[in-house]
């Protein structure tokens, strides 16, 4: 179930689209087209859109409103995993869809090589209807908009039981990171394991590092990385390294920690077996799947965590979002922008409550049977900051090698130099 593209599979994309796309197609920056009324006639017209395994079912309702207004069809293709590898491989050889699920961060953006394979969203109807706080949250790159935000994006924070929480008298999230550490040492001191990690499924190593990084991310730490006045070598991050391996070695977390895996991690935070996690979206999704809205708003909580205080990161995934192809078939183009600009538009609420996810719109209310974690999550947005994967240049192996560090095969000074050297050769490759 991981969510995040490796570097080495990101950097082989990368030169892989390099070298078979050297300038070729439409003009970079094409300006956007025509937004077509929603529900005009598209009789005969074929629609694909690409899927992952995780969000092959997000679509399928409004697809199917779609088609009934407007006379369409709308194929629904899951690509296998690892998704983000799949598709770049694909589009690099020149296999397009018409939409496709994506990661709609600037790295992610540069990997598939938007200037010359997407269309411009600039101009979309539905953009001024959007929450001021997420209209320009995520989607862009070097200014132009390519990607629909079509679902809340997710943010680093942490989950915790409410009923272990209250059993062990704790009233209230605590203010900072260093509270959070020394309510682990309570809980520890009273019998509980305090945190949990998925050291096996490795993807979610990285979250309790860089949510102790949220104070430098105000101060512009991506920004610095990204122009090589930081490094991942730098105090703030090898410090914030080193305390997770310091809650580690403190016995904070559960002794599986270097074989638990994703669905171990839910099942300990539903059970009470853990306290707490250091979790983004997808997780409650797992949790979903285990329990109803009633049970899940009385046992799981949400809080935001930094070293100041509730400061969330934001990590929008490819389920959040979709992108439009530039296929070189005008009425196809067309008829993508036409069905983004219905799911948004008249399409909206009704996705919103088939999905019971939150809504983006300020005129559309989310459905009464969105869970309050969920809530919590998206009340967050409007103060969170930026992810390593929102804003950084290039994404490299931060989890591998911290997962590698739980198994005792790297140092925090390997981890940082490591993913330091992975971090600039993706940038070089991508032309950074």
């Amino acid at each position: 179930m991981k969510r995040f593209l490796t570097a080495t599979a990101l950097l082989s994309a990368l030169v892989l689209t390099a070298c078979s796309d050297p300038g070729a197609g439409p003009a970079a920056n094409a300006g956007p087209g025509e937004w077509p009324d929603p529900t005009a006639k598209l009789d005969g017209v074929e629609l694909t859109i690409w899927a992952a395994q995780n969000s092959n079912t997000v679509p399928k309702e409004v697809v199917s409103a779609f088609e009934k207004a407007t006379g369409a069809s709308v194929k629904i293709d899951t690509i296998p995993d690892p998704y983000e590898q799949s598709i770049q491989t694909r589009v690099a050889t020149g296999d397009l869809p018409d939409l496709a699920f994506w990661q709609p961060t600037a790295s992610m953006l540069t990997a598939i090589n938007a200037p010359s394979k997407l269309q411009s969203l600039e101009g979309a109807p539905w953009i001024d209807e959007l929450d001021p706080a997420l209209r320009d949250i995520t989607g862009i790159l070097d200014g132009t908009r390519y990607a629909a935000l079509v679902t809340s994006p997710a943010v680093i924070g942490v989950y915790y039981n409410k009923k272990v929480f209250a059993e062990h008298g704790v009233t209230a999230p605590p203010a900072n990171f260093a509270e959070l550490v020394d309510l682990g040492r309570k809980l520890k001191g009273e019998g509980v394991t305090p945190f949990y990690e998925m050291g096996g499924d490795r993807w979610a190593t990285q979250w309790a590092v860089q949510v102790q990084l949220a104070d430098a991310v105000k101060d512009g730490f991506w920004e610095k990385l990204n122009e090589g006045k930081e490094s991942f070598e730098s105090p703030v991050m090898l410090d914030a390294i080193r305390t997770y391996q310091g809650m580690v070695k403190e016995g904070l977390y559960n002794d599986d920690i270097v074989t638990a895996t994703f669905e171990d991690q839910g099942d300990a935070l539903m059970s009470g077996k853990a306290a707490m996690v250091f979790q983004v979206n997808s997780f409650f999704g797992q949790l979903q799947a285990k329990a109803d809205t009633a049970e899940l708003n009385d046992t799981i909580g949400f809080f935001p965590i930094s070293p100041s205080g509730h400061v969330g990161m934001v990590i929008p995934d490819q389920s959040n979002a979709l992108v439009a192809f530039r296929t070189g078939d005008a009425t196809r183009e067309a008829a993508a922008r036409q069905l983004l600009s219905f799911w948004m538009g008249q399409g909206y609420a009704d996705f919103v409550a088939d999905r019971q996810t939150v809504s983006l719109k300020s005129g559309v209310d989310s459905p009464a049977g969105v869970p309050q974690a969920l809530l919590d999550v998206h009340a967050s947005l409007p103060d969170s900051v930026g992810s390593m994967q929102a804003l950084a240049v290039a994404n490299p192996d931060l989890y591998i090698n911290l997962a590698d560090m739980l198994a005792g095969e790297m140092t925090p000074e390997e981890v940082a130099s490591t993913t330091q050297d992975q971090f600039e050769q993706l940038a070089k490759a991508a032309g950074k």
